[in-house]
C-alpha cells in the first residue's frame, strides 16, 4: 500500500502537523517505507511460534513480604487535633 501526496497532506492535517511543501516528498517516502516494512513483517509465517510477553523472558526478583516496621498509629494519633475510632477527623472542604 503506497500513500499518495494528497493522503499524506490529509494525515498531516488530522495529526495537526505543519508540513512545508519541501517536506512532503520526503515525508511521503518515509511513510511508504514504514508501511512497506509493516507489510514485509506481516508476510512472515509465524505458525508455531509462541508469543512472548517479554523478549528476554525475564522474571522479577521479589523480596519476601515481611513486616519491617512497627505500628506507630497510636503515637501519631496522640498528637493529632481530632481522632475518632482510629480515624483522623478533618474539616469538611467540599459542600
Amino acid at each position: 500500500m503506497a500513500l499518495e501526496r494528497c493522503e499524506v497532506e490529509k494525515i498531516a492535517h488530522l495529526a495537526r502537523l505543519g508540513l512545508d511543501e519541501g517536506d512532503l516528498p520526503r515525508t511521503t517516502e518515509t511513510l511508504n517505507n514504514i508501511l512497506g516494512l509493516i507489510d514485509r513483517m506481516q508476510a512472515v509465517d509465524t505458525t508455531g511460534v509462541e508469543p512472548l510477553a517479554h523478549p528476554l523472558e525475564a522474571t522479577q526478583r521479589l523480596r519476601a513480604d515481611q513486616v519491617t516496621e512497627t505500628n506507630h498509629r497510636d503515637e501519631y494519633q496522640a498528637i493529632a487535633p481530632a481522632v475518632e475510632n482510629g480515624l483522623y477527623l478533618v474539616p469538611k472542604v467540599i459542600e
